[in-house]
C-alpha cells in the first residue's frame, strides 16, 4: 500500500518538484500552500495531487489540517517541511514584523507540523522527517539574518529529534539547498546572477528544483532507515560543511 507523504509548500518551486517527485515515486502525496490559490489550482490541475490551504505558522490550522489529510489519504508517514518566506533586510534597520514572520513560517511550523504526526509515527514504529533548510543557514547571508537564524535552526531541530525517535524507526534529516533555479532566483537580474552568483558556484551552474527532490525521495525510502540526523547539502560545491 502506498505510503502517505505531506509536503508544506508544495505546490511551488522547490516543493511543487518534492510533491511531483514523491508521487512519481509512488507515494499519496497532499501538498499544502498558504495563500495562491490560483497557482495552487493550477498545480493540482496538471499533476492530480491533492492540494490543501493553511497556515503552518498556525499550531491549530496545521492540527486541523494534518485530520483533514489523514481522512482523505491515511496517516501521514512522510513528512516535509518546506514551506518558508523570507523578508529582507539588514538587521540594523530590520522592522519586528520581518523577524517574527519569517521565524514563525520558517521555524515555528517545524513544531507546528511534526507535532501532530510524531505520535502517530511512534505508535507504528515508522517515519520520514525531511525538513528543508538552506545554505545561508549554515554560512549566514548578508540581509538575512532572520532567515539564515531560521534555517540554522531547523538543523538543530532536525538533530534533537533524530535522537528522540531514531529506536521507533523514524529518521529525522535535513537538506541545505544551495541557489536553485526556482521563479524567485530567476527573478534576480542575469547580470548579477552571471557576475556574482554563479561564479561562487564550483559546477558552474544554478541546481535544479527536481535535484533537491531526488534528494528528498532518498531520505524518504523505506531502505534510507540508517540516515538520520544528517544535513544533505546540495549546493554544487558552493560551501562545504
Amino acid at each position: 500500500m502506498a505510503r502517505v507523504a505531506l509536503v508544506t509548500g508544495g505546490t511551488r518551486g522547490i516543493g511543487a518538484a518534492i510533491s511531483v517527485g514523491l508521487k512519481d515515486a509512488g507515494y499519496k502525496v497532499a501538498a499544502t500552500y498558504a495563500g495562491n490559490d490560483e497557482a495552487a489550482n493550477a498545480f493540482k490541475a496538471e499533476t492530480g495531487i491533492l492540494v490543501y490551504k493553511w497556515d503552518v505558522g498556525a499550531f491549530d490550522a496545521c492540527q486541523a489540517g494534518v485530520r483533514q489529510v489523514e481522512a482523505d489519504l491515511g496517516p501521514v508517514e512522510v513528512l516535509v517541511n518546506n514551506a518558508g518566506i523570507t523578508r529582507d533586510g539588514m538587521f540594523h534597520r530590520m522592522e519586528p514584523e520581518q523577524w517574527h514572520a519569517v521565524i514563525r513560517t520558517n521555524l515555528d511550523s517545524l513544531f507546528n507540523m511534526t507535532r501532530p504526526v510524531i505520535e502517530g509515527m511512534r505508535e507504528r514504529k515508522f517515519g520520514r522527517i525531511v525538513n528543508i533548510s538552506s545554505i545561508n543557514g549554515q554560512k549566514g547571508q548578508m540581509g538575512q539574518s532572520n532567515y539564515s537564524a531560521a534555517k540554522a535552526g531547523l538543523v538543530g531541530f532536525t538533530k534533537a529529534l533524530a535522537l528522540e525517535n531514531a529506536f521507533k524507526g523514524i529518521t529525522v534529516n535535513a537538506i541545505a539547498p544551495g541557489y536553485i533555479a526556482t521563479e524567485m532566483v530567476r527573478a534576480v537580474p542575469k547580470d548579477v546572477l552571471d557576475s556574482k552568483i554563479i561564479p561562487q558556484i564550483p559546477v558552474g551552474r544554478l541546481g535544479e528544483a527536481e535535484e533537491i527532490a531526488r534528494c528528498v525521495v532518498f531520505l524518504a525510502a523505506d531502505d534510507a532507515g540508517f540516515i538520520t540526523g544528517s544535513t544533505l547539502s546540495a549546493n554544487g560545491g558552493q560551501y562545504m560543511a
